[in-house]
């Protein structure tokens, strides 16, 4: 019974120190700032407008209603991106929390990819917003659907928002090749693009990309309110060994991290 009761207050201790290292993340990103949320969608709605002038003035790419295909991708790859992008300085802003403080350090990362989930959820609305102005509505298959690709995503990026972190300390070119790693990703990604413009020789090589099913799944829950069992399978596996993987390079470099740092 104590062995229970010590338990459940480690978690409830867990869970508020959540809670609250979140909660400064996201006081700190919006202080002095004028525009504060308008800065979650003004990114990814800046890169559709170009992408739009680009791919259906200039190239004139034939995707009906393009600015929702665009945004439908943009905004879910914007969470992340701006995780995995932001990884690798997580322990080493926080070097003095980790040194004087004994906690668990996954926390840190924890809460950095909840805040950019946050910031995402919040610009759901803006999504619902273009499906009206398409003649569409959101589908009732949001209700289950947004939760199931947001337990995927999350594990998906925690591992390698996690992973990135972690041997970041120990490679420091990794903040570098991050950067050049998600770009690079990016346009593997068929967001920009339907997974149907890829020829054929080259469709199965998309399923080695961890991000393509989960992305083709949002847009096509946005626009049409249906999931692929298929491409959720697939990504599920991903998530699963990405965040097993992180978990493993987490746990066998975190007790040098007070060293390094």
């Amino acid at each position: 019974m104590k062995k229970m009761r010590n338990k459940h207050r480690l978690i409830h201790h867990y869970i508020d120190l959540i809670t609250v290292l979140t909660q400064k993340d996201l006081k700190v990103r919006y202080k002095n700032s004028f525009l504060g949320y308008l800065w979650s969608i003004a990114h990814p709605l800046a890169f559709a407008l170009v992408f739009f002038i680009a791919f259906k003035v200039v190239v004139k790419i034939r995707v009906e209603n393009y600015t929702l295909f665009l945004i439908s991708g943009l905004f879910p790859w914007q969470w992340f991106a701006n995780s995995v992008n932001g990884a690798p300085m997580i322990f080493i802003n926080n070097a003095s929390i980790i040194k004087k403080v004994n906690f668990p350090k996954n926390v840190l990362v924890l809460t950095h990819v909840l805040q950019d989930m946050i910031h995402f959820l919040l610009a759901i609305p803006v999504i619902a917003l273009f499906l009206i102005i398409y003649g569409k509505a959101p589908s009732v298959s949001w209700c289950y659907g947004i939760p199931i690709l947001l337990f995927i995503q999350f594990f998906i990026t925690y591992g390698l928002s996690i992973i990135v972190a972690s041997t970041n300390l120990f490679f420091r070119d990794l903040e570098r090749l991050t950067m050049l790693f998600t770009t690079l990703l990016f346009y593997f990604t068929p967001i920009i693009y339907p997974e149907h413009m890829i020829p054929n020789h080259y469709k199965p090589l998309i399923h080695l990309n961890p991000m393509a099913s989960l992305m083709v799944s949002w847009r096509n829950l946005f626009m049409v309110g249906v999931l692929d069992i298929f491409e959720i399978c697939l990504a599920l596996v991903y998530a699963i060994i990405i965040f097993f993987l992180g978990h493993v390079i987490y746990k066998s470099l975190s007790w040098r991290f007070a060293e390094i740092l």
